[in-house]
């Protein structure tokens, strides 16, 4: 990690001391957040491709697919005085089969990822609709059964928006990644990313969800296939309330990322159909006399 880096991790960790702003006790919360616990849908059906695979429509000859991915994200979240800890698991795997006219069936994985995150944030500055001050989080990254099967460990440290009615997070920070994905050839890098997590009700019953991040790569101990010189992902949701807290709706998905040593980048994008169970619990143990 590069000197400029360190000094980055060094300030987020120190600025909770030099703040100046109030720090009077807010009122302390506890809550399992169901995020999502769902399943992403999308089919493409083609009659009589076989007669027009010289038609200058490509929805006539396109391939037979469908695409069904599960997710998981829950997180559990705590908060006392100006901190906000924040504990959370997001697995996530799909599977999308493609069968053209006139070839076999085939499948393959659409989606594969387990992500484990703890992020810490104190709130240095805390006004009325939102809190700013520093955060720090590690995370780890892997997969259920890819070949190879991802496996990267991520602390990170910098500066966050969040607790905002809309904006529930929005973050810079500066990353160090161990990624020891290949037995024999592990390699440490460096990198900046910002990202966010946005939640609108648009209308009763009616909700817009966003989340994402940019992350710009800025050094590696070594050379592999997986340096990349930027990674981009973007989630949006659109969530109506279907029967108590099960809700349906649209959703699209982009992916993208540049190898060091590709020439061109890497995309994927989805749309389709999201199946979803969302609630957010609250455990915080409150007394008869606090209650009232």
């Amino acid at each position: 990690m590069g000197v400029y880096m360190k000094k980055f991790f060094l300030l987020a960790l120190l600025l909770p001391m030099v703040a100046v702003a109030d720090d009077s006790p807010k009122d302390n919360k506890f809550n399992l957040n169901v995020r999502r616990i769902g399943l992403d849908w999308t089919k493409t059906t083609v009659d009589n491709a076989e007669q027009y695979q010289d038609s200058s429509i490509a929805a006539l000859k396109a391939t037979n697919q469908e695409n069904i991915n599960g997710v998981f994200d829950v997180a559990l979240e705590y908060g006392f005085e100006r901190f906000k800890w924040d504990n959370s698991v997001f697995m996530e795997y799909g599977k999308q089969t493609l069968k053209p006219y006139n070839e076999e069936k085939t499948v393959d994985e659409s989606a594969d990822k387990i992500l484990v995150s703890s992020d810490l944030a104190y709130a240095c500055w805390d006004f009325d609709s939102f809190k700013l001050g520093p955060i720090m989080r590690a995370q780890y990254e892997t997969e259920f059964a890819g070949d190879p099967r991802t496996k990267v460990i991520r602390p990170n440290a910098g500066f966050s928006l969040f607790d905002h009615d809309i904006i529930k997070s929005l973050y810079v920070v500066g990353v160090y990644e161990y990624d020891f994905t290949y037995d024999n050839d592990k390699v440490n890098k460096s990198a900046v990313e910002a990202g966010w997590r946005v939640e609108y009700q648009i209308r009763d019953g009616v909700n817009f969800t966003s989340d994402g991040y940019y992350r710009k790569y800025l050094s590696y101990s070594r050379e592999s296939l997986d340096n990349y010189t930027y990674d981009f992902s973007a989630v949006a949701r659109l969530d109506t309330n279907i029967w108590g807290d099960l809700t349906m709706g649209p959703y699209i998905k982009y992916r993208r990322a540049h190898s060091k040593i590709m020439p061109d980048y890497g995309a994927n994008t989805s749309i389709g159909v999201s199946f979803s169970y969302i609630h957010n619990f609250d455990l915080m143990y409150k007394s008869k006399e606090s209650a009232e």
